[in-house]
């Protein structure tokens, strides 16, 4: 059985299924080369002099990591000069980074959460980086934040690199989610897993619970029930996980089911939510819906949401289908 490396996978989803043009599978491939610079600087930690705080604060006013500021180098570097962009949105960064005149435009627009969970650096736990690919609005000449404010549905490429045990890169180009595992000898992602599915049923919820006199009823109602295991409505005993990095939570139920829930809390009522849409929930709620799962922000599917700002935030539940349309619906009677 001969090793499927991402480029041929991308080649094949271009060639035979018409899935992609030439140009998102070239940018899809420059995504992947700047994860994998970004997986060997995470690799190095302490030796490399990467690790800890860098004294700054990102636009959302969470103090930034060495790592965060490496990791948005990387991949605007990377991506500025090979013609398929056309402009670049970052967590890290207050507005859109213009591709610079001196290299050719492209039609996609990339948006990307650099470096994902990264409060865990310093303690070795899984981090990712998260991106979603926009097609640029047809006949605009000049590119302004106004262009990505598009709903996920609309994304043409979404993944996750995972830097953990291994570096595994998930993808999906709307032909279901493709899992590849980075091979260090070779220094090439291949093929380890095709058409993931999340099971529409599960035992196992990731919430912060911490929080959890803050929540809003429905979700202390559903969290209760489940608390209550076999004794309880729910029939079943539940086991409770929490990471605190997105990446490696999805991850987790991307590869055996369960639901993760950041839901909106009373500390910051004017606040829809903690996640990003744009470059945390819209990729990842794709994914989580390519693979038979659900996602919403409690009450509608977060892809259809219509984005008014770029660093908008939003409350996720996402991950196995049943579960997702319980605390939903919980939602729905208030």
């Amino acid at each position: 059985m001969s090793k499927i490396s991402l480029s041929r996978y991308l080649v094949e989803q271009q060639r035979d299924k018409g899935h992609i043009p030439a140009d998102l599978r070239l940018l899809l491939e420059v995504v992947a080369r700047a994860c994998k610079s970004i997986s060997h600087a995470v690799n190095k930690g302490a030796l490399g002099g990467v690790l800890g705080s860098a004294d700054s604060e990102n636009v959302q006013g969470e103090v930034q990591k060495k790592l965060d500021i490496i990791a948005n180098e990387v991949l605007l570097e990377a991506n500025e000069w090979g013609g398929h962009l056309a402009a670049m949105a970052s967590e890290e960064m207050d507005s859109i980074y213009l591709v610079p005149n001196r290299y050719p435009q492209g039609e996609y627009l990339l948006m990307f959460d650099p470096l994902d969970g990264s409060s865990n650096i310093d303690v070795n736990v899984s981090i990712g980086t998260i991106f979603s690919v926009l097609k640029k609005p047809e006949g605009n000449q000049g590119v302004t934040e106004q262009d990505f404010l598009q709903p996920g549905k609309q994304q043409v490429a979404a993944g996750y690199c995972v830097y953990g045990p291994q570096t595994t890169l998930v993808l999906t180009v709307g032909d279901g989610v493709a899992m590849f595992t980075l091979d260090r000898e070779q220094g090439s992602f291949v093929l380890t897993q095709e058409n993931l599915q999340v099971p529409a049923d599960t035992k196992e919820f990731a919430i912060n619970m911490s929080n959890m006199r803050h929540w809003d009823e429905p979700v202390r109602r559903y969290i209760d029930e489940c608390l209550q295991g076999k004794e309880g409505p729910r029939g079943k005993d539940f086991n409770m996980r929490w990471i605190a990095s997105m990446v490696a939570d999805v991850h987790r139920i991307l590869t055996r089911g369960g639901v993760f829930m950041y839901p909106w809390d009373k500390r910051e009522p004017h606040k829809p939510g903690k996640l990003r849409l744009m470059y945390e929930a819209n990729p990842m709620s794709w994914l989580i819906e390519q693979a038979g799962g659900a996602a919403t922000n409690g009450k509608q599917r977060i892809l259809d949401l219509q984005p008014s700002q770029l660093h908008e935030r939003v409350s996720v539940v996402l991950g196995s289908k049943n579960e997702v349309e319980r605390l939903t619906s919980y939602h729905a009677q208030v």
